[in-house]
């Protein structure tokens, strides 16, 4: 009994001690001030938008990195396409078989066109990247790759057909 007393009393105290907490420099969420309205045209630099996001440079800089060559190739061949509905779009699932061992960094690539956009297919080409040194072709079953992207309902508008491109072959689906 005496204990859940000094518990309830603790708790009270501390309960109570917030209100001051509140007004204190030390809470995060008075560090500003509160919001107010101003016309847009005291921007004076259309650019400031993005004043936190540092300029581009030349590429010199110290902490710099090179642009990396995408050195992937279409994948040997597609072997499954799935297009699973989801509540906001749909997820486009593709596996498929590399012409040997060690493949990695596996990844649906969107074919922008405007004949695509016209005829209404969305089409990807299944890229994946291989190791520089040699690697055995090994079985079938070691070579197995495979890569998901999700769309969401506002890029299926006015698709009817899904298309995955590999070396040797294409899968596609259609809208029912």
């Amino acid at each position: 009994m005496q204990k859940s007393l000094s518990v309830l009393i603790i708790a009270t105290l501390t309960l109570t001690a917030c209100s001051s907490w509140r007004d204190s420099r030390v809470n995060p969420s008075n560090w500003f001030g509160s919001s107010r309205s101003v016309s847009a045209e005291t921007t004076s630099d259309p650019n400031a938008a993005d004043a936190l996001v540092p300029k581009q440079g030349d590429g010199r800089g110290l902490f710099s990195r090179r642009d990396v060559e995408d050195t992937s190739i279409p994948i040997g061949q597609i072997d499954e396409l799935r297009i699973d509905s989801t509540p906001t779009g749909a997820i486009i699932y593709a596996a498929g078989t590399a012409v040997r061992q060690g493949a990695y960094n596996a990844r649906l690539v969107s074919v922008e066109s405007d004949e695509n956009q016209k005829n209404g297919i969305l089409e990807f080409v299944f890229r994946v990247t291989y190791p520089s040194s040699e690697t055995p072709q090994g079985s079938e079953r070691t070579r197995m790759v495979s890569d998901a992207v999700n769309i969401s309902s506002q890029e299926l508008e006015g698709i009817r057909l899904v298309r995955v491109v590999g070396q040797q072959n294409a899968l596609e689906s259609r809208r029912r």
